[in-house]
């Protein structure tokens, strides 16, 4: 097997609920080494419930990084992540020859395994512009412009957030390209080899065990969670599955019943643009959870 650089990271990917964090700990367990985390939500340590972060009994099994280590009000951006990962990971592979990375988020993954691309500088105006429309016209509207021009993006991006939206918007009204291609620019290299790993599991699996997540979420207090959040329902932290319905909730615009139908619903249509985000990855090789012992197998002559 090749292998051109002496160090490596498994970048171990996958939907909502997939069960990468136990497979993630399993590897770090067997391997002896320490795991970071690429989830974006995972990042802020108020989303204690709704962010479904390693718990503190499985955060006691093996090294974590990158796990509540921000407060919601903090912004931190894929670019942000990229260089403190990479410095992250450059200080681990001084004790060891194989680094778990892992999360959902395919922005960040990408970020750290290539780099991002250097985005056009585009006039305010067309900001000022697109949050008129989310105002007036509301995020609907956002998202049927992104369908018309840029549909392969419209694909991939969580069309619940607006913030990424008309990041994408203005780039595209500014440049006259469509943010694909804006961002299909050269990659960098990286000193050390990257493994990228996929968890994926029967759709009906993988359906109900979201909807069983969310209501442990429930149980667990998710509900009285969103509402200590609710004076920071503003920041981008938030504007996410689980909070955003209960928001709704807390303003009237919907019952607890139709706000929990909603974060099933809602993250299970985030399971399937994740699902194809990965898709895409180029170089990402496919295992169920169960798979544990042939990830083992994979790695071993890197380790």
């Amino acid at each position: 097997m090749e292998k051109p650089y002496p160090k490596t990271v498994l970048a171990l990917a996958g939907p909502t609920a997939v069960g990468k964090t136990g497979v993630a700990i399993a590897l770090a367990q067997h391997f002896k080494t320490e795991i970071v985390s690429f989830d974006s939500r995972q990042f802020y340590r108020e989303l204690k419930i709704g962010a479904a972060p390693p718990s503190t009994q499985e955060l006691a099994k093996a090294p974590h990084h990158f796990i509540g280590h921000l407060s919601v009000d903090e912004e931190w951006s894929a670019g942000q992540f990229e260089k403190a990962a990479l410095k992250k990971v450059e200080a681990l592979f001084k004790n060891h020859n194989l680094i778990i990375l892992v999360g959902g988020s395919g922005l960040y993954l990408r970020a750290f395994c290539q780099g991002l691309d250097e985005m056009p500088t585009v006039e305010p105006h067309h900001r000022t512009a697109l949050n008129a429309v989310l105002e007036t016209q509301g995020l609907p509207a956002l998202q049927e412009e992104l369908a018309q021009k840029d549909p392969d993006f419209y694909e991939k991006v969580d069309l619940q957030n607006p913030q990424r939206i008309i990041r994408a918007l203005e780039l595209i009204r500014g440049s006259g390209k469509t943010y694909t291609e804006l961002r299909q620019q050269s990659h960098r290299q990286r000193p050390f080899n990257i493994l990228k790993v996929g968890l994926n599991l029967p759709r009906p699996q993988l359906y109900a065990r979201i909807n069983e997540r969310v209501d442990l979420m429930v149980a667990q207090g998710l509900v009285q969670e969103a509402q200590d959040l609710l004076p920071y329902q503003e920041k981008n932290a938030l504007q996410t599955v689980g909070y955003k319905e209960l928001f709704k909730y807390f303003g009237g615009l919907l019952s607890l019943e139709e706000a929990i139908v909603e974060i099933k619903k809602n993250s299970r249509r985030y399971a399937k643009r994740q699902i194809t985000w990965f898709k895409k990855e180029p170089g990402l090789q496919w295992f169920n959870p169960t798979d544990v012992p042939e990830l083992i197998k994979l790695l071993k002559p890197y380790a």
